[in-house]
């Protein structure tokens, strides 16, 4: 009877497990339409196995990386997006001190890595800024949602802003602005996910959160 009772207590765990990893699987397969819809990796779990492209369009392994030295990761729309050039610019207000403490930052975007170069230039930062023009970097952080063909044709139209051209790709995939805090584990200590595109997190919060997961 006991046996009996064991063996159904472990085929539902198993049956629950199927339906959570089924879950993941199908958010990775259907990219919300809203960021405000977005599931993203919370504290404890571990990174995806990504890779970026540097500048000069060499190879970037998140994990890699971060076996080196912890990251301070900070995922923006593009170098068309005012908010995110405030908040990059912000970032070298706390850069020193971050990396006092032992971090690198590096700052993630859909830009592919020839508008990288010209972001760079134009907020002459220190800190890596690396290319996620096909979006499997915010896909796997949960924080990927995609733009409706309206707003597309409005940024493109009215603003002369070509999201495409930017990306290199079709995808019309922009990240939720996010911040997370990756051990040299590859796990995640800290994460901040904000659908409103015009708030960031204050450098001074991020700088006393990093102060509190040092060398962990």
């Amino acid at each position: 009877m006991r046996i009996g009772l064991l063996r159904n207590e472990i085929l539902s765990l198993c049956c629950g497990l199927l339906l959570i990893a089924g879950a993941v699987e199908v958010y990775a397969q259907s990219v919300p339409d809203s960021a405000d819809k977005v599931q993203p990796l919370l504290v404890g779990a571990q990174v995806p196995d990504v890779s970026f492209k540097n500048l000069d369009g060499s190879s970037f392994n998140l994990k890699q990386k971060a076996s080196e030295k912890p990251v301070i990761l900070i995922f923006y729309r593009g170098g068309w997006c005012p908010y995110c050039n405030t908040h990059l610019g912000q970032l070298q207000k706390v850069e020193a001190q971050l990396v006092e403490l032992g971090y690198q930052i590096v700052a993630v975007s859909p830009d592919r890595p020839e508008r990288l170069a010209a972001t760079k230039d134009k907020q002459a930062t220190t800190y890596a800024l690396v290319s996620d023009s096909d979006a499997s970097g915010i896909k796997g952080f949960g924080i990927a949602y995609r733009m409706d063909d309206q707003t597309f044709d409005t940024y493109k139209n009215k603003y002369k802003i070509d999201l495409e051209e930017y990306a290199g790709a079709k995808h019309h995939l922009l990240p939720a602005p996010a911040v997370f805090i990756v051990s040299g584990k590859g796990q995640i200590l800290f994460q901040y996910v904000n659908p409103d595109y015009k708030v960031r997190l204050h450098p001074e919060i991020l700088l006393a959160a990093a102060k509190a997961y040092a060398k962990k």
